[in-house]
């Protein structure tokens, strides 16, 4: 799978790295016919309703450089007029200290092991010569397990070119939405634990991934960003597809949680009140995603913008 895909998916390596320097560094209820007709620029933003309840359902990219600006009046008004925010995972202070801990937890190897010692020699020589990429020496990484070391390579090389989990969707909704409460589809431990449970060699193999891909992902993840930024849904998928080339990942990354979190909505509509949900774009475009898995159970989804 491309990283720049794999970015776009899961919102716990952007939080960890938000969370982890040493890897990195009572309001007015708006109603839904408030919200101004569909413009065709900027992010999309989809909406859910029936009698006495309104979901919107809006793609997010969990890391992005500080300049682009993308909340306008359309989202600022669905995010007003909503009762609490849903993101992937909780994403408050406590429970980016949580991460980090768990983290820790699951990405270490075990003592007297070493990452570059699962590596053959010529991976061991492509790892290296990374690393010096990023100015990083070659024992930096020597306690992590591949998975955490392969994370930490796909972004570091973003936030050195001007990418920010800081300046993330996520992290920019949230403080838009000041008191509102926050829930969350996922939990951290679930997200990690996709990862963690790779087989060695398959965690070898995307961390050499990241290696070999670094000069490619900021240029792929730009070109998800401007689409993103246009709301073109349907070019996204087409880029995210170009990475999808693994199908077991693909159904654990994305279509088992998308047919998941479109089960959590149809469950959230039997109680009246207003929801935004902010999720990886992915999630919300192409095939199977969580507006197909809506449509299978009769649930019209409609485009705001």
């Amino acid at each position: 799978m491309k990283l720049a895909s794999l970015l776009a998916l899961t919102a716990a390596p952007l939080a960890l790295f938000a969370a982890t320097p040493a890897l990195a560094d009572h309001h007015a209820a708006t109603d839904a016919a408030a919200i101004p007709a569909a413009t065709g620029t900027g992010p999309a933003l989809w909406k859910v309703a029936d009698e006495d309840t309104t979901i919107y359902l809006f793609g997010t990219v969990h890391v992005l450089p500080k300049e682009v600006e993308w909340y306008d009046a359309t989202i600022a008004t669905a995010l007003e007029g909503s009762d609490m925010i849903v993101t992937e995972i909780k994403m408050d202070k406590a429970s980016e200290g949580e991460l980090q801990q768990l983290s820790m937890s699951l990405g270490m190897l075990p003592s007297g092991t070493t990452l570059r010692s699962l590596l053959t020699p010529e991976q061991t020589a492509s790892y290296e010569a990374g690393l010096a990429k990023l100015g990083a020496p070659p024992q930096a990484f020597d306690p992590l397990k591949p998975w955490l070391a392969g994370l930490t390579l796909s972004l570091l090389p973003l936030m050195q070119q001007g990418y920010s989990p800081d300046s993330g969707v996520e992290k920019v909704l949230l403080a838009k939405a000041g008191t509102k409460p926050q829930g969350a589809l996922e939990t951290a431990q679930f997200q990690l634990g996709i990862f963690n449970d790779m087989p060695t060699e398959a965690q070898v193999a995307f961390m050499m991934e990241a290696v070999e891909g670094m000069d490619e992902v900021k240029p792929m993840l730009d070109r998800m960003v401007a689409e993103w930024a246009k709301g073109d849904a349907d070019e996204l998928a087409k880029i995210m597809n170009d990475g999808m080339n693994d199908p077991a990942v693909a159904d654990a990354l994305l279509y088992n949680r998308n047919a998941n979190w479109a089960e959590w909505i149809d469950t959230r509509l039997d109680e009246p009140g207003s929801v935004f949900i902010a999720v990886g774009a992915g999630h919300l475009a192409g095939a199977k995603s969580v507006q197909d898995y809506l449509a299978q159970k009769g649930i019209t989804v409609t485009r705001v913008k």
